[in-house]
């Protein structure tokens, strides 16, 4: 037993090491401001050395700052007068901004400093990946599966070199996710125990303080705190959790289920899954609460009458400044070359071009015209695999009812489909790296299905080493269609020959190079 929990750690660490090294290794290449990072790198050093975003220099890219930071100059804040003359607004709440900060405060203020934190969440995530599937499927080869097919995603790989929020959003609702797993076991074995020191009511007993639950409201807030959008996955595991939490009382034998898991258990999951991500996402706007140069902080009227009109002011400032962000949100209907529909992500149909500059020199690979490019693009074989096995989870689901199906496909749900609404309703501009923080859900679809295909422990040995050969196989082909698209992911300097060899769609490119 003490041999299983311990090969239950090093495999999953073995492979978060194997996609950190993925990750890490020429991080700070390409030597560029790559896509939206220009927006974000410079929101994160506003914050950490004042507290707040403020305007840089430049226009709405802010090239001028782009060029003096990558030039080492980081004289990039317009002065003005009044600092609230110089408050930016920003359609994102700050947490994933802080933690873009940590790296830049921790190895400066260039590209390896602002994509530290986006390559170390995204190994962590693999971590937590291999081990949730471990915990869901009771095997350490099926979570080591897991977490190898994440390392392996082009477009985790990418945005985990790129200086943006999605991994960070990813992140935090797979921890959550986690959490909430971990929760369910804790919160059964806790039942059982009580039903075992005698006899109880109806209703069944009070399972007192859950740390998994609120661990998993911390991390849920803390992903509405990187991006709005974290909230359907907080209303999903909220409601997930529940749910778990009457099937467990049933399970038992408990005569009244569900009206125990009402009086019982809601109280606590409202506290937990309500109270703390409030708190958590409200934390998380403490520089704008503490400082004056905020966007829309009107701090001398909050500062003017005492501490209590100060909070309430601020309080009714930080609403205003709120639905600001969710009109900005609602209307965000500009043209980009790169935008998708969200029918079309799974079938990775238009993926986002981060980098690709159009003067390199012949020089740089020997041949008349060299390419170096970031393609944000999921890695096929695995996008594609995946899709056909939530389909057998629905199946699945439906046959037998299988908590780990379901959960995998409420999750996979709330972080698809609430997009079709803006795409039917409000025509929103949306791109497929929209769909990272479901891409451990696809991943875990294909570790349930796995698990499926080799069969119980007892089943025939021919069984098994059928299975076991095509997950084997699946695992390979992942493996080389990855290293096959490594160089347009990681920025590698090729000929353009070989670049184009590597876009399996014509719609992978807005137009052909010159």
């Amino acid at each position: 037993m003490q041999g299983t929990v311990l090969w239950g750690w090093i495999g999953p660490l073995l492979v978060a090491l194997f996609g950190g090294l993925l990750r890490f290794i020429r991080l700070g290449e390409p030597r560029a401001v790559v896509f939206d990072e220009t927006y974000y790198m410079k929101d994160a050093y506003s914050l950490i050395t004042r507290g707040v975003e403020r305007t840089m220099l430049g226009d709405a890219d802010n090239p001028i700052a782009d060029q003096r930071i990558l030039a080492g100059n980081l004289d990039i804040f317009k002065h003005c007068p009044q600092p609230a003359d110089c408050a930016a607004f920003v359609a994102h709440p700050p947490l994933g901004k802080w933690m873009i900060g940590l790296g830049e405060w921790l190895f400066g203020m260039d590209p390896f400093g602002w994509r530290f934190a986006a390559a170390l969440a995204g190994t962590l995530s693999i971590l937590i990946m291999a081990r949730v599937a471990r915990r869901m499927t009771r095997s350490t080869l099926l979570g080591c599966l897991g977490g190898l097919l994440l390392s392996l995603d082009g477009l985790h790989l990418v945005l985990s070199r790129t200086a943006l929020l999605d991994i960070f959003l990813m992140f935090w609702v797979l921890a959550g996710f986690a959490c909430v797993v971990a929760d369910r076991d804790w919160a059964r074995g806790r039942l059982a125990e009580r039903l075992a020191t005698g006899r109880l009511s109806e209703l069944g007993p009070r399972l007192g303080l859950r740390p998994w639950r609120l661990a998993a409201g911390l991390c849920l807030g803390a992903a509405c705190a990187v991006k709005w959008s974290g909230i359907f996955f907080l209303i999903a595991f909220a409601v997930l959790s529940l749910v778990w939490d009457m099937g467990a009382r049933r399970a038992v034998g408990l005569r009244e289920p569900y009206r125990g898991a009402f009086s019982y258990d809601l109280p606590g999951a409202f506290a937990s899954m309500v109270l703390v991500p409030a708190a958590t996402f409200m934390a998380s706007w403490t520089g704008w609460f503490v400082t004056d140069g905020g966007w829309g902080r009107n701090w001398e009227r909050a500062t003017s009458s005492g501490p209590i009109f100060f909070v309430v002011d601020s309080v009714r400032s930080w609403l205003k400044y709120q639905l600001e962000v969710l009109g900005y949100h609602s209307n965000l209907h500009e043209y980009h070359p790169y935008m998708s529909e969200p029918w079309s992500w799974p079938l990775l149909i238009r993926p986002v071009s981060f980098h690709y500059p159009p003067d390199l020199p012949p020089s740089a690979c020997g041949a008349d015209k060299c390419s170096q490019a970031v393609l944000g693009v999921g890695t096929p074989a695995l996008w594609y695999a995946a899709a056909l096995a939530l389909v057998g989870l629905i199946a699945w689901y439906v046959a037998t009812r299988d908590w780990r199906a379901g959960a995998t496909l409420l999750a996979f749900g709330a972080g698809w489909l609430p997009w079709f609404y803006y795409a039917i309703a409000d025509d929103r501009t949306m791109y497929l790296f929209y769909m990272i923080p479901v891409v451990p859900f696809m991943v875990l679809a294909l570790v349930l299905v796995s698990g499926l295909a080799l069969g119980r422990r007892d089943a025939p040995a021919g069984r098994r080493s059928a299975g076991a050969a095509a997950v084997g196989a699946l695992a390979l082909i992942v493996l080389i269609n990855f290293g096959w698209l490594y160089p347009v992911l990681a920025a590698e300097t090729i000929t353009q020959a070989e670049w184009w060899a590597r876009m399996l769609m014509r719609s992978w490119v807005t137009t052909a190079p010159k």
